[in-house]
């Protein structure tokens, strides 16, 4: 097993799966965050709305609301990512129809906004190299993401015996938040004390002591899943990020993701599953899969 996470689709848990809110899709011609209405307390919002909050931040509405505060409810806004420039990410390769396409019957905790928001945090994802690389790499971490969340659709483990054994004692920390509290979660399934330590100190956030934080916040979920991909080896020698811009292939992000528990022939099934989702991606976004697709 490794020591990272479970990464079968079978391990989540279908978690409150509603129906897409589809947000307004975000491009390079997007507007920027100063362009949009200051937030008003107490003012009715629908979902769909854009404000621009006290932060100098761009939140979207996701359901109606009577003017909560944007950045206390994550059920009616979402940090909303303005045109490219000095904080705000650049343009997603991408498109949210694109998006929508992929994953038709995602879990609305995993929003389009909330994926572009939490790309700020690894700028070079998606944005390295020519427009074909850039698109690969897109592709093939939305083909992990899918096969590890059957389609955006779980949120959490589904084997919740698994729960209590991803406390590892010997660190110095130790397990602050529960001896069951660091299941997998999120896009990549993150689990274990150490990779939320690791992931909250990266990411500035107290994970270790807060691991609910990947389950409730989708813009963390995401931000959990870009730090492994651009940053974690896992069983591998390379991580996702260098994969797919050095021309190594996407054989070699399922190797960093579970390669101890799929490549060489050791589970055909699952590894196929991934290629397929890589292939029908790269499709949608108008390229090609290049070489080296299986591990």
């Amino acid at each position: 097993m490794l020591r990272r996470r479970i990464s079968s689709v079978l391990t989540a848990l279908v978690i409150a799966a509603a129906t897409p809110v589809l947000l307004p899709a975000q491009s390079a011609s997007a507007a920027p965050c100063s362009s949009y209405p200051s937030w008003v307390a107490g003012k009715a919002y629908v979902t769909g709305d854009i404000v621009r909050y006290t932060d100098g931040k761009a939140y979207i509405a996701e359901h109606d609301n009577p003017g909560y505060d944007p950045t206390i409810s994550t059920w009616y806004w979402e940090p909303y990512a303005c045109d490219s420039g000095p904080g705000n990410p650049a343009a997603f390769v991408v498109s949210e129809a694109q998006f929508n396409q992929m994953f038709p019957n995602r879990n609305s905790f995993y929003t389009y906004s909330g994926l572009v928001t939490a790309m700020s945090a690894y700028p070079a994802f998606a944005n390295t190299g020519s427009d074909t690389v850039k698109r690969q790499e897109a592709a093939a971490f939305l083909a992990n993401v899918s096969h590890e969340t059957g389609g955006l659709v779980h949120i959490v483990e589904q084997n919740t015996s698994n729960y209590p054994t991803y406390c590892d004692w010997n660190q110095p920390y130790g397990c602050p938040a529960g001896q069951a509290a660091y299941y997998g979660r999120g896009p990549i399934q993150l689990s274990w004390n150490f990779n939320y330590k690791a992931a909250g100190d990266a990411l500035g956030l107290n994970l270790l002591g807060n691991p609910w934080l990947v389950q409730n916040d989708a813009a963390v979920a995401w931000k959990t899943a870009l730090w492994y991909w651009n940053t974690q080896t896992g069983p591998g020698t390379m991580t996702g990020h260098n994969a797919m811009v050095n021309g190594a292939g996407f054989g070699q992000t399922i190797r960093s993701i579970n390669g101890s528990l799929e490549c060489d022939g050791k589970n055909p099934a699952q590894v196929q599953s991934r290629v397929d989702n890589y292939q029908r991606f790269v499709q949608i976004l108008g390229t090609s899969p290049g070489g080296n697709l299986y591990c």
